[in-house]
């Protein structure tokens, strides 16, 4: 069985300061797994954190292939295990075209993906706002604790800097 937990967190533009993003740091990255349809291999659990509701976490449960790919998704079953592959990201930034590989995973390990875009409305009501993802993929039997505090067998972080500068060094960062 494939279980997937994908925990967004969205704001606005007007909500780029610094007390938004302690609020937003304050979301969790993984939740308990709610009771899952019976029978399903595939089964997704999808959360969903927004500046515009307080940042309450609202989720959905969905299974199936359709489930995967509406997470930005798709799973190939091979002799191996299960490759997870990240579909091309409709967002305005980073704008990914193709789909690629992320990791693969064999029976009982865990994955995580990290990323954030920034998206925009369409053009006739053109409305930019953002979108940070932790996404939870595992091979494994489904449980409440699943995600919450385990350690990824496979861990892919693909966070960018998204609002239009060079992302800011630490001090442990700068150059002797």
């Amino acid at each position: 069985m494939l279980v997937v937990q994908r925990v967004r967190v969205r704001w606005g533009a007007h909500a780029r300061g610094a007390t938004h993003a302690v609020r937003r740091r304050s979301v969790a990255e993984a939740y308990e797994i709610p009771p899952l349809p019976a029978g399903e291999m595939l089964v997704v659990h999808d959360v969903l954190a927004d500046e515009a509701d307080g940042y309450r976490p609202a989720s959905s449960v969905g299974s199936g292939v359709q489930a995967v790919r509406a997470v930005g998704l798709q799973v190939d079953l091979t002799a191996d295990g299960v490759v997870i592959k990240r579909l091309p990201a409709r967002a305005a930034y980073p704008a990914w075209r193709t789909s690629y590989r992320m990791f693969m995973l064999r029976p009982g390990q865990y994955g995580r993906y990290r990323a954030n875009f920034q998206f925009t409305g369409y053009a006739c009501s053109a409305r930019w706002y953002y979108e940070a993802w932790t996404v939870h993929v595992a091979s494994a039997s489904p449980r409440p604790d699943l995600f919450l505090g385990a350690v990824a067998d496979r861990d892919v972080d693909r966070r960018v800097h998204l609002y239009g500068g060079p992302a800011r060094r630490t001090a442990r960062q700068r150059p002797a």
